[in-house]
């Protein structure tokens, strides 16, 4: 399989993120970084973002493709019901978060980095069980670019 420039690029963001932000917790603000840029980039390019340019996209499709079962993803995750209830419950989860930092900025970075961590997790598990890019199809980030693409139309 061929995979894009930009995808063996991004790439190293993962590890970068998830494992660096262990050690040093600022680096979860390059989720935050990645979040605005390419929700701002989602309007005029709607999803574009997740099938070119998003770390663990990249890495779904690089690693995991290896060692999915490839099996069916559930049908419940095609559900725009269901997208936006992970989105809600994600969402809801990290505004708690934060505000239980009380505003100390490494206590947020570090918000960013075990959301990353948690999330890519998730995303192993269904690779494994399903088809590699199944997170995808219930990504908060993913479910939001695609209304805002949407409403640029």
């Amino acid at each position: 399989m061929k995979y894009k420039r930009s995808q063996i690029l991004m790439l190293w963001f993962l590890p970068l993120i998830t494992l660096g932000g262990l050690f040093n917790p600022i680096l979860g603000y390059l989720v935050l970084a990645m979040m605005v840029f390419f929700l701002t980039l989602s309007y005029f390019k709607g999803r574009f973002w997740c099938w070119n340019l998003c770390p663990r996209g990249a890495f779904l499709d690089i690693i995991m493709s290896k060692a999915s079962f490839k099996k069916p993803v559930p049908k419940v995750f095609t559900r725009h019901w269901f997208r936006w209830i992970i989105f809600i419950l994600f969402s809801s989860f990290l505004m708690f978060r934060i505000i239980r930092t009380g505003g100390n900025i490494i206590a947020i970075g570090a918000v960013f980095v075990s959301m990353c961590i948690v999330t890519t997790i998730i995303s192993i598990v269904l690779g494994v069980a399903t088809r590699h890019r199944s997170w995808c199809m219930i990504c908060p980030m993913g479910t939001l670019q695609d209304k805002i693409g949407r409403m640029s139309k």
